[in-house]
């Protein structure tokens, strides 16, 4: 992907604040702010899925109105037609190609909820950690704007790994109990994203079906990233793999 100078810079930056040690309101914050500014785009909010409540969670925003977010914890999030969709997608995908913006903007969530604060085009990343979404970016533009473009989803995709450990780190920080994930070491193993997450949940226990429940794909594709997991890391046993961590989290 070509970059210019103004957005190399930006990006920088971004992953800069992602390697502190900040609180994972304050790296939502921060990323939120600088995303705004790289993508050319106006309003930014971020929750936490909550799965035991089923509730979105801990808002950050930037550019809405704190009377209009209360609106959409309270009644919107349950009568979302875009975001439940978007939050199955494990990539930064634009709103347009889940829901065409011509039927988007004739609905409720639209009209009562978007159009409120000012929000005409968006995109949504998840971040997920074990199977888990532990915190989201949702980004978005007026409507004097553009739609998102394909580039601009890869160019938040490229900071999603970083994104996602420091969610983690950050998370970790204010359990007081660190806990190492394959996530963070995924560039040391040469794991993909989808390999790392894969063994983190092997390390929890649980079952194949259940793995593949969370991850959403097939025994023989579970197997395949298993083998790449053995084979990268020198291991050959699940049970191997936690005292890898384990062993790893205490050198740190």
């Amino acid at each position: 992907m070509n970059l210019t100078e103004a957005e190399s810079s930006l990006i920088f930056s971004i992953m800069h604040d992602l390697s502190g040690e900040f609180d994972h309101s304050e790296v939502r914050q921060r990323v939120g702010q600088k995303l705004l500014e790289l993508l050319k785009a106006d309003h930014f909010a971020s929750y936490v899925w909550d799965a035991r409540t089923q509730k979105f969670v801990s808002c950050v925003q930037i550019n809405m109105s704190d009377d209009n977010l209360r609106g959409y914890e309270s009644y919107f999030q349950f009568h979302d037609p875009i975001t439940p969709i978007l939050q199955k997608r494990r990539k930064a995908t634009p709103v347009s190609d889940v829901m065409r913006h011509d039927r988007l903007v004739r609905t409720e969530f639209f009209n009562d909820f978007l159009k409120q604060d000012g929000l005409c085009y968006g995109m949504n990343f998840f971040a997920y950690d074990r199977g888990d979404n532990i915190g989201d970016l949702r980004i978005w533009r007026g409507a004097n704007r553009e739609d998102f473009t394909p580039r601009d989803a890869q160019i938040v995709d490229a900071i999603g790994p970083s994104l996602v450990n420091a969610l983690i780190r950050a998370r970790s920080l204010s359990d007081q109990a660190p806990s190492l994930r394959f996530a963070q070491i995924a560039d040391d193993l040469s794991f993909t994203v989808r390999e790392a997450e894969v063994a983190d949940l092997l390390v929890t226990g649980l079952t194949d079906d259940e793995i593949c429940g969370k991850l959403g794909f097939s025994k023989p594709t579970l197997r395949t990233h298993i083998a790449a997991i053995f084979r990268k890391s020198g291991l050959n046993r699940r049970t191997q793999l936690a005292q890898f961590l384990a062993e790893k989290n205490h050198h740190l």
